[in-house]
């Protein structure tokens, strides 16, 4: 892929879809990671530094001071405002309020708390008349590696078509701090939380695992050309096939037969 025209096209898109919509600025949620990162940077260049805001919404129990400071760093270099929003009273309300509510809940709390982004960051679009930027990639979109109405709850998704290896890509052509292009990707949902550990394969093989599917490969010589283990192909397989729903609008019973 040729990555700076791909970075025109996404920078188009941007201004295409705001325009389409009747609004003139984006909200961002700036985690701190690399596709955060990069999907300001890109709004900025389609909009303009005046007509972005970027949120940082961390957990202070839970996110790492490094996070702060990388989030705090991408929207000092690129001069746009920036919010910081501590979540951790919201969930505290949350699990005080649900009697079933418990921290061995991994799953659901981590989910709970990328929801609860959501909520923060329509709010911001609400009140100031902007669309909310999707930070996701298209490895992430095909594995369905996201909180559905979570990081999932967007209005456009720019950098939705790039896999994790062409995010890295395009964020050091953009001038992206290098230790934010290297960090270990993290949803944060969690303690020791890192994406590469739970999905037991690395954002570069299965990038190329899910691009020769794509093409047309059966898994079995997508495993063989890489020389995956046979764990490693079926979860991801498995990833994609149980997380489609996620890629849809919720399904409706038709009942057009009874009309």
């Amino acid at each position: 892929m040729d990555i700076s025209k791909a970075k025109d096209i996404i920078v188009e898109f941007i201004r295409e879809k705001t325009k389409e919509a009747g609004v003139k600025g984006a909200v961002v949620g700036i985690s701190g990671g690399i596709d955060s990162a990069l999907t300001a940077y890109l709004a900025v260049e389609a909009l303009g530094k005046e007509n972005v805001l970027g949120i940082h919404m961390p957990e202070l129990t839970l996110t790492p001071a490094e996070d702060v400071l990388d989030a705090t760093e991408v929207a000092s270099r690129l001069g746009i405002e920036f919010k910081t929003v501590d979540i951790s009273e919201i969930l505290s309300g949350y699990m005080n309020t649900i009697p079933e509510s418990s921290p061995s809940n991994s799953h659901a709390n981590g989910n709970l708390k990328a929801r609860t982004r959501m909520c923060i960051l329509y709010y911001y679009a609400n009140t100031m008349s902007r669309m909310v930027m999707g930070t996701g990639n298209k490895t992430e979109i095909l594995l369905g590696y996201f909180t559905k109405y979570g990081d999932g709850g967007v209005d456009i998704e720019p950098i939705g078509d790039l896999y994790k290896t062409e995010v890295r890509e395009m964020s050091a052509l953009l001038g992206i701090p290098e230790e934010i292009i290297s960090k270990p990707p993290s949803a944060r949902l969690w303690a020791d939380q890192t994406d590469e550990d739970e999905l037991g394969i690395t954002y570069e093989l299965v990038d190329r695992f899910l691009a020769l599917l794509l093409e047309g490969e059966t898994p079995q010589v997508a495993q063989n050309t890489l020389g995956l283990t046979n764990t490693q192909r079926d979860s991801v397989i498995k990833r994609v096939n149980v997380n489609l729903h996620k890629q849809k609008a919720p399904a409706i019973a038709e009942l057009k037969s009874l009309r």
